[in-house]
């Protein structure tokens, strides 16, 4: 079976586009590119791996796109469209046929009045089209707004063809340790077996230069629980994660944690259930 890293990040760094990259973020303020990341994927055994937005525009989906034509480890690409646009399905057929394109994400976290950017249901109805049209969504929030997006995510998993994915197990907050909120809203969210979840992000989320593995263990050991092996999937969040670990460590730390599985569940966190979701033959 194949090993798939189910998310990680391309750019042409631009100090303006990529102002959320600050000062104190010096060890990712410059370009990162499929060159950078293959030999990472080849010393760790990865196979490949889904680009992900982090700009939200049509030029970074087919920036993506255009990656992953010349580069065959990229699996698939989760772009960027304006899901309240009311050309959102126009949008999607100038897409149709680019087989590389799996699914979309905006960057929910960064909604400073999250409950008023869903009010008015545009929002949702564009993440109901995508979902019809074929396509996944990944959902990106931090910890508190987790219960923002509990109503929407109970809606949309009432469709056939839902397929969601929680990004960075949704961002609990490991500084404060403050977890209890965050484990009563991923329980309600992994009710949804349609809903999936990443296991990434978590180092950026902790103290980035003095965290330690025992710091991550309680929030694994919540979505382990919540979602089960069937839908969890490895992710690098590559090359954010550098901020506070190597991609080697990274890895090496879930390996070490999930080692009490079985082969077949284990297999399933590394690449199968990201295969399953995005739709990559293995």
């Amino acid at each position: 079976m194949q090993r798939i890293d189910a998310h990680q990040h391309f750019w042409i760094f631009d100090p303006v586009r990529d102002s959320w990259i600050s000062e104190h973020m010096a060890a990712i303020r410059r370009d990162f590119l499929p060159g950078d990341l293959a030999p990472l994927l080849k010393e760790n055994k990865m196979d490949g791996c889904i680009a992900v937005q982090a700009d939200q525009s049509l030029e970074e989906t087919d920036f993506l796109l255009k990656l992953a034509s010349k580069n065959s480890f990229i699996k698939g690409v989760v772009g960027w469209t304006d899901l309240k646009s009311p050309l959102l399905e126009q949008t999607l057929r100038q897409y149709k046929g680019q087989a590389m394109l799996k699914g979309f994400r905006h960057i929910l976290q960064g909604e400073t009045d999250l409950k008023s950017f869903l009010a008015d249901g545009s929002f949702e109805q564009g993440v109901a089209t995508v979902l019809n049209g074929g396509y996944t969504y990944d959902l990106l929030v931090y910890h508190h707004q987790i219960e923002d997006i509990l109503p929407l995510v109970d809606r949309l998993c009432r469709q056939q063809d839902c397929r969601l994915v929680l990004d960075h197990i949704g961002k609990p907050d490991l500084k404060a340790g403050q977890l209890q909120d965050w484990q009563n809203n991923i329980l309600r969210l992994a009710a949804h077996k349609a809903v999936y979840c990443k296991v990434s992000g978590l180092v950026t989320e902790a103290d980035w230069n003095h965290w330690k593995a025992d710091d991550l263990r309680a929030a694994l050991d919540t979505v382990l629980e919540a979602f089960g092996p069937e839908r969890l999937m490895f992710g690098s969040d590559w090359p954010v994660c550098l901020l506070a670990v190597s991609y080697g460590k990274w890895v090496a730390l879930l390996t070490e944690y999930f080692a009490p599985l079985s082969k077949q569940q284990k297999e399933e966190i590394f690449g199968g259930n990201a295969a399953r979701f995005y739709g990559i033959e293995i």
